[in-house]
């Protein structure tokens, strides 16, 4: 199914994450440097969307394509308008007290969004709140151990989360309710020993790509919950689907999740691959 030519976007970040692919670009966080940005990947052109001083990560859009960013310190969603403006649009710290991680836009403008709950060893867990598209905050699942992705299906009634430091490491699936609450938890895949899914995006057959950097590659998980495809990738935090056919696949690495050592060696890279199945629309 998967060509095997990488090809290098970006070189120099800290830390990508939240990679989402709209109106033609690539969009992703540097979350150490705290910048949201958006890549052309035809022209080449790397652009600075949003200066987060909360440290940005998850991004998803709005149906009116305003975009959404998960400021992880203080636990707030912003709103960035479309004159360029960054607006707070709801406060999450009433649904956890742990760091933001991804977040996922559904057809109607309801926000997952997820956090981190590995402050502590072993890892401590965290609530998912969704967000209606006025910005009222609900607490929709509660003790999912760190939510490092989210994404929804294709016909809009089941969500996925990474559970990255569960034991074992799994995906696990809920049914959105017509009023967007969750329900029927139930783990969807699990990994072996030493997997670590982050970041995830999902294409047109519902098939998942999973990023995860313990053991350095990307790999799809089908309908079943089984592996289909595998690529080693060093690192990869994060992976979307897009381009002109939406066949391109690509994955943000960095060879430090520390934020020191992150800054200080811009390992991080966005890459690009070509796969058989391509994104949803396409």
């Amino acid at each position: 199914m998967v060509t095997v030519t990488v090809d290098t976007l970006v070189d120099g970040l800290a830390f990508p994450v939240g990679a989402r692919w709209h109106a033609g670009h690539l969009w992703f966080s540097d979350l150490f440097t705290g910048e949201v940005l958006a890549l052309d990947p035809a022209g080449g052109a790397l652009n600075t969307i949003a200066e987060v001083a909360g440290l940005p990560a998850g991004l998803g859009f709005l149906p009116d394509g305003r975009l959404l960013i998960a400021s992880t310190r203080d636990r707030l969603l912003l709103r960035r308008e479309a004159d360029g403006s960054v607006l707070v649009h709801a406060d999450l710290a009433g649904v956890t007290t742990r760091r933001l991680a991804d977040l996922c836009v559904d057809a109607v403008g309801r926000a997952y969004v997820g956090s981190r709950g590995d402050d502590d060893a072993p890892a401590s867990t965290a609530d998912l709140a969704m967000v209606e598209a006025d910005g009222t905050v609900h607490d929709v699942a509660g003790a999912l151990t760190c939510t490092g992705g989210i994404v929804v299906g294709a016909d809009g009634r089941t969500l996925t989360v990474a559970e990255s430091r569960a034991v074992p490491a799994r995906l696990t699936a809920f049914t959105i309710e017509p009023d967007g609450g969750l329900e029927q938890q139930r783990v969807f895949a699990e990994f072996d020993t030493g997997t670590q899914p982050e970041g995830l995006a999902i294409d047109a057959e519902d098939g998942i790509w999973v990023a995860s950097p313990t053991t350095a590659d990307v790999l799809r998980v089908d309908t079943y919950g089984a592996v289909t495809d595998r690529l080693t990738i060093r690192c990869p935090y994060a992976v979307a689907l897009g381009g002109d056919d939406g066949r391109d696949l690509f994955v943000c690495t960095s060879r430090s999740h520390v934020p020191e050592e992150a800054l200080e060696e811009r390992s991080g890279t966005v890459l690009r691959m070509r796969v058989s199945v391509p994104g949803p629309g396409h």
